[in-house]
């Protein structure tokens, strides 16, 4: 490493705390926590004012999470692990129905508004209970995470449970990559075998069906067998998941030892999702790719999302930390510069969640649904860490 790369990391590394200090959770702190009810509000303007109260049953389990890692990782503030609990208290009153299924999206004082096929609700409350038992030393916490993630498992597999997305038969990337990082998180606090069960089951299915070479990219949608499903939808490639699941398989190939194959195949994955999403253009990564060059169907294909950027700094420093290969620390620099010019509103704190392809603002709200304290904060975490480790190891080479 030069000592340019160096002072860059060194860089890296500040901001990324300092911005989850003095950014991002204190803007959700004071304009998303629900002081009433319980939870977290996510549509917020980009001044924080509140649009709307409704309130996602994904970001009750994001929040929960992040805010009990930032109480584990980032300093230990009480008020983190008290918003945790009030995010969690807030899911196990009103976010579970009676059939186990949790609900999409509730009102502010928690009444149901919409319930949908997915289990991704399921997920991150999983992953919140896991990492506040973590945090907290509450046991019981991570004795109902194992349950959760055992419930997510019985609605996949369960016939007819979970309406199909399509008439189709298919699989979806999605649910394959989550379940590796959400049972990592468990894995934390349980060692039930459950667990590296289902994480065996996901690198495989990956690895056999959803990734396809003779395109160099996974597919978000296959056949069950794997089978190229050549339609809009089976030719679509997202880059920002494909990240996403390229540290997914390092952090298992971490916790087994630096298990080479994984390396291979998260490095393979990250290298093509890098070729696919980074704009030449204008930089950033871009949303969705058809993997025959068709216009993707999407009407967002070319935007650039926030967490795309965060996946692809943290997927590019875990790809330097697990190979040593120079072209990952550029990978990173790239991806950071471009995040950092474009999305943190110096005006209003955190950051924009839209951008048109050529990086200007496409709408300025906070949150919605689907942006709230995850992504950005998750990422400033561990590439904090990352970025820490790769400098401890760079100093240690030099002794």
């Amino acid at each position: 490493m030069t000592d340019n790369q160096k002072t860059f990391l060194e860089t890296c590394r500040d901001l990324y705390m300092g911005g989850l200090q003095a950014d991002i959770l204190p803007f959700w702190l004071e304009h998303g926590l629900d002081r009433e009810h319980g939870g977290v509000y996510t549509c917020l303007d980009r001044d924080g004012r509140l649009m709307d109260g409704t309130k996602s049953v994904w970001f009750q389990g994001r929040f929960g999470f992040v805010m009990s890692r930032a109480y584990r990782t980032a300093g230990g503030r009480k008020e983190w692990l008290d918003a945790a609990k009030s995010a969690l208290e807030f899911i196990e009153r009103h976010c579970i129905d009676a059939d186990g299924h949790m609900f999409f999206s509730v009102t502010a004082d928690g009444r149901p508004v919409q319930k949908r096929r997915y289990v991704f609700s399921e997920c991150f409350a999983a992953m919140a209970m896991a990492e506040y038992s973590a945090a907290s030393g509450d046991a019981g916490y991570a004795e109902k995470a194992v349950s959760m993630f055992r419930n997510i498992l019985r609605m996949l597999s369960t016939p007819g449970f979970l309406p199909p997305k399509t008439y189709i038969p298919s699989q979806a990337h999605s649910i394959t990559m989550m379940l590796i990082n959400v049972a990592m998180v468990v894995k934390e606090v349980s060692s039930d075998p459950v667990l590296d069960a289902r994480i065996d089951r996901s690198i495989d299915a990956l690895a056999r069906y959803f990734m396809h070479p003779e395109f160099r990219t996974i597919l978000e949608t296959v056949g069950p067998g794997g089978e190229f499903i050549d339609t809009c939808d089976g030719r679509v490639i997202n880059p920002g998941h494909c990240m996403e699941t390229g540290w997914f398989i390092l952090d298992v190939a971490r916790s087994r030892g630096w298990d080479r194959s994984l390396v291979d195949m998260a490095a393979t994955v990250i290298d093509w999702a890098w070729d696919w999403g980074w704009d030449k253009e204008y930089g950033g990564m871009i949303n969705f790719r058809d993997c025959r060059n068709f216009p993707p169907q999407d009407y967002s294909q070319d935007m650039k999302f926030w967490w795309p950027q965060c996946e692809t700094i943290i997927a590019s420093l875990y790809a330097y930390l697990a190979t040593g290969d120079g072209k990952y620390l550029e990978m990173h620099r790239r991806a950071h510069e471009y995040a950092y010019a474009h999305f943190p509103d110096a005006g209003h704190g955190e950051w924009f969640g839209y951008l048109h392809r050529d990086g200007t603002v496409a709408q300025p709200a906070k949150g919605n649904l689907f942006k709230g304290p995850f992504h950005i904060p998750r990422m400033m975490m561990q590439a904090h860490a990352l970025c820490s480790e790769i400098l401890e190891m760079n100093n240690a080479d030099k002794k």
